[in-house]
C-alpha cells in the first residue's frame, strides 16, 4: 500500500525563520530604521496575516510605501533568502524510494510559496503541492489536505501523515482531516492546551526516520519531556 506524507513548507522543509531574520536586517538597513528595528520585526512576526504585519510595520516606522507594496517586495525577496534544511532533498528521496508519495501543503501567497518550491528544488522532488492562495483554503481547514492529496494523485486515508511545525495549523489540521500527525518541535515544548500529535520529532531527518519505521495501523502517541524554546512560528 502506498501511503502519503504531506509536509508543511515553512520551518518544516525550509528554514523560513533564518531567512526572515536576514530579510529583517536587510529591510531595516534599506529603510534606515532604528537599531532595534530588525529585532522588532522578528518579534512581531506571527501566524497572522502578513498584510496586517506590514500595515503595523508601516505605521510603527512611518514608512511612505503602502503596506501592499511592502508585502509584495517581501514576497519577491524572501524566496531568494530561504534555504532548505540540511539533507532535506535526500530525506524526501529516501521516503520516495521506500514507496511513499510526498506532497507539500502550505499557507501563503501563490507567487511567494511557488518561488520557494521552485528555487529550492522541492517542486521537482515531490508528487504534488497545494498553496492556500491558489485554492482559497487555509490550514487548518481539513479541505486543503484533501486537495493536496488530489494534487498528488491520490485521496486521503487514515494511514496518511501530516508533518509540520505548527500545533495550530499543521497538527490540529491533520487531526481534523483524520490523518496521522507528526510535529517537528525544533526542541520546543508541546503546548498542553492542544491535542497532541501522534509522533514528535526534533527535526526533519528524525521525522523521516519515524515515518520509515511506522506500521500503517499504528496509533500510539509519543510525548517528549518539556524543553525550553520559542512558540510556533508564522507561515507565510
Amino acid at each position: 500500500m502506498t501511503r502519503l506524507a504531506l509536509f508543511d513548507l515553512d520551518d518544516t522543509l525550509t528554514d523560513l525563520s533564518g531567512a526572515f531574520s536576514r530579510w529583517a536586517t536587510e529591510f531595516a538597513a534599506q529603510h534606515r530604521l532604528p537599531d532595534d528595528a530588525a529585532a522588532w520585526l522578528i518579534s512581531a512576526r506571527s501566524e497572522g496575516p502578513m498584510d496586517r504585519f506590514f500595515a503595523e510595520a508601516r505605521q510603527k516606522f512611518e514608512l511612505a510605501e503602502p503596506a501592499e507594496q511592502l508585502w509584495a517586495s517581501y514576497r519577491a525577496r524572501i524566496p531568494r533568502l530561504v534555504q532548505l534544511y540540511p539533507h532535506a532533498l535526500d530525506d524526501l528521496g529516501t521516503l520516495r524510494a521506500a514507496g511513499w508519495r510526498i506532497g507539500v501543503v502550505t499557507n501563503g501567497m501563490r507567487d511567494n510559496q511557488l518561488a520557494k518550491l521552485q528555487r529550492t528544488g522541492l517542486a521537482e522532488a515531490v508528487d504534488g503541492y497545494c498553496i492556500s492562495d491558489a485554492v482559497r483554503l487555509r490550514k487548518p481547514d481539513p479541505r486543503i489536505f484533501r486537495r493536496a492529496a488530489q494534487n498528488c494523485g491520490t485521496t486521503l486515508s487514515p494511514d496518511d501523515w501530516l508533518i509540520g511545525d505548527s500545533p495550530r495549523l499543521d497538527i490540529a489540521g491533520g487531526h481534523s482531516a483524520g490523518i496521522q500527525t507528526l510535529w517537528i518541535s525544533h526542541h520546543r515544548t508541546w503546548p498542553q492546551d492542544q491535542q497532541p500529535p501522534h509522533r514528535i520529532a526534533a527535526d526533519l531527518g528524525q521525522a523521516v526516520q519515524i515515518l520509515l519505521t511506522e506500521e500503517p495501523a499504528q496509533r500510539a502517541t509519543a510525548i517528549l519531556p518539556p524543553r525550553p524554546g520559542a512558540g510556533p512560528s508564522r507561515k507565510d
